[in-house]
């Protein structure tokens, strides 16, 4: 006897049940946000629309309307003009770093909000790298790399930050920054998520336009994870959940469901996200633009396609719109 699908779906709280585990929700998202120098400005990203840069007094008041709809976690980028850019990245905690100097200030408007801040070199250097470099030979420093990771973040820490989250793929950053935040008393007030598998991919183009990070020279496949590189996936994981990694992130997201599911499998008791990069989100929307497919339905797609691939959270530059149409369904 042949199985019988269709009686399972005809309705749709049937197909609602088929699809249990998947649902999104808005403690299911967290939005990365650009932050420049200048309070007053809402920068258009060109490679990115209806993405922004965004100054704090204008960033708060496009928070406001986002919270209002759900939005309980965030993820903030820097991006400098003004600031000096160096081999060691020394703006990257000046007390006038746009990140820094925004904490504050949402801390005390959205005490509920969760605030992550990405800890990396590349937008602070002048060769546009994650790490510090051999000046003989332009190679990646390490130690020196994940000393000047582990001051970054504790500056962070002591500004506001709920959640530190390197995404430079230094060998042993992790240990590096639980170190110093065990040492300054905030290993019990500061999580980290580590960009535990992060790939080097062709995805990345539009967030180096919009955070003004791409590399000088060279590019960062010899700290990023190679494409089909599944076992160093693997081990990469594995290390950072050895030196006391709270979360795990595996990005890009489309083309990694595979290695989403393994970490999922392998670390089950880890929150684990998923990163929708920059150009997942613009070979979505150019799509759409271009009448080859329904935006919102292939937004929710790739939603559920994370979450059932393992993902607990999805860090995406369509929450906006994701909580728009969830707030439509209530």
């Amino acid at each position: 006897m042949s199985k019988q699908l269709h009686s399972a779906i005809f309705h749709p709280t049937l197909r609602q049940w088929a699809e249990s585990g998947t649902e999104i929700t808005p403690k299911n998202l967290m939005y990365p946000v650009f932050v420049v120098e200048n309070d007053e400005a809402k920068e258009e990203i060109p490679s990115m629309p209806g993405v922004c840069r965004y100054g704090s007094k204008s960033l708060i008041k496009a928070l406001e309307l986002l919270v209002a709809k759900g939005l309980q976690a965030v993820l903030l980028f820097g991006v400098i003009d003004q600031l000096p850019k160096n081999s060691t990245g020394t703006s990257a905690d000046s007390i006038d770093n746009p990140v820094i100097r925004l904490l504050p200030m949402l801390r005390a408007k959205f005490p509920e909000l969760l605030i992550a801040c990405d800890v990396c070199l590349c937008p602070y250097t002048d060769h546009g790298h994650c790490g510090i470099l051999e000046s003989s030979d332009g190679t990646i420093n390490n130690d020196a790399s994940i000393a000047r990771l582990a001051e970054i973040a504790l500056a962070y820490a002591k500004a506001g930050a709920h959640i530190v989250a390197p995404s430079d793929m230094m060998d042993n950053r992790i240990a590096a920054i639980k170190g110093i935040l065990k040492r300054e008393g905030f290993q019990e007030t500061v999580a980290l998520l580590s960009y535990a598998v992060k790939f080097a991919s062709g995805f990345y183009g539009p967030f180096r336009d919009a955070a003004k990070s791409a590399p000088a020279f060279g590019d960062r496949s010899c700290y990023q994870l190679p494409s089909g590189a599944r076992g160093l996936a693997a081990q990469a994981a594995a290390r950072d959940v050895a030196e006391g990694a709270d979360m795990l992130m595996v990005k890009p997201g489309l083309a990694y469901l595979d290695i989403l599911r393994d970490v999922r499998n392998n670390y089950p008791n880890h929150p684990l996200f998923v990163y929708q990069v920059s150009g997942e989100y613009a070979m979505i929307h150019w799509a759409a633009a271009n009448g080859a497919l329904d935006l919102h339905r292939a937004v929710f797609e790739t939603m559920k396609s994370f979450r059932r691939a393992g993902a607990d959270v999805i860090i995406t530059y369509y929450t906006p719109l994701i909580l728009e149409e969830l707030s439509k369904r209530l």
